[in-house]
């Protein structure tokens, strides 16, 4: 196991990406271990580009990537072991159980298959999913997966975990639930990355929050220093002044004066 707390958990250096345009733009971005930084932006902004190249799924990009102070590109194998993934869409292998998921999931891992099994019986429970431990997967609810997916996900105790809107599909149980979890994790040591347009939970969890525009970092700080840049106390208005989404307010409006020009409102 890496343990020196003396390097970065996640580092970006000059990172670029295009596609037909720039995706990304000279991301530098730094996070320490055991911190949770929120990652937040618009559609398009370049969040999941970012964690697609931290997983190693993009690998064609500019610049460099350290995970524990090593080279990701140098040394993939190695270090996606240290790394749990949550993406925002469950895509499972949905003919199997969840246990037969977690055990396949946990082999990749080298995982002893007792292992998997107690450590996945125990943290599906949590989620309420234990009468459907042996239920193929294809008769599910989206929040059913994406709970599996979280546990499949941390099922190998990862140093580093990436969740890439983890709420997705989730009740409200769950989404408290997850946010407790990923505290418990900050309190074991864990570093995460989270990515996530709901701001109430961003800022609840994150000990930093990043703002990203256009492929470009327009901002990096603790919740109380992006409120004194912006001069706000919401995120979402903090969201909106440092994104140079201020306009939405007036779109809204413009969009609701349809009605009353009709005589509908």
């Amino acid at each position: 196991m890496i343990d020196s707390n003396h390097v970065p958990a996640i580092e970006l250096i000059s990172v670029n990406k295009s596609y037909d345009k720039h995706v990304l733009k000279n991301i530098n971005l730094k996070i320490p271990q055991g911190h949770v930084v929120g990652y937040i932006g618009a559609n398009g902004a370049g969040k999941s580009t970012t964690v697609k190249i931290l997983v190693g799924l993009i690998t064609d990009f500019e610049g460099q990537v350290n995970i524990l102070g090593k080279d990701f590109r140098a040394n993939t194998n190695e270090l996606k072991s240290h790394i749990g993934y949550v993406p925002e869409n469950a895509a499972l292998y949905e003919m199997l159980t969840p246990l037969e998921y977690l055990q396949f999931i946990g082999g990749l891992y080298g995982m002893d298959a007792h292992v998997i099994d107690e450590r996945g019986r125990r943290m599906l429970a949590h989620f309420g999913l234990t009468d459907v431990l042996n239920n193929r997967m294809d008769s599910f609810s989206k929040g059913m997966k994406q709970k599996v997916l979280i546990t499949s996900a941390l099922i190998h105790d990862p140093q580093i975990i990436l969740m890439d809107e983890p709420l997705s599909g989730l009740d409200a149980n769950a989404v408290i639930l997850i946010k407790e979890v990923v505290e418990a994790l900050k309190q074991a040591g864990k570093t995460i990355l989270y990515c996530s347009h709901i701001m109430d939970v961003v800022e609840k969890v994150s000990d930093s929050i990043v703002l990203i525009r256009d492929g470009e970092i327009v901002a990096n700080g603790t919740i109380q220093e992006l409120r004194a840049l912006a001069q706000s106390e919401s995120l979402e208005d903090i969201f909106a002044t440092l994104t140079g989404r201020e306009k939405d307010k007036s779109q809204a409006s413009d969009f609701i004066s349809i009605f009353k020009n009709n005589g509908d409102l």
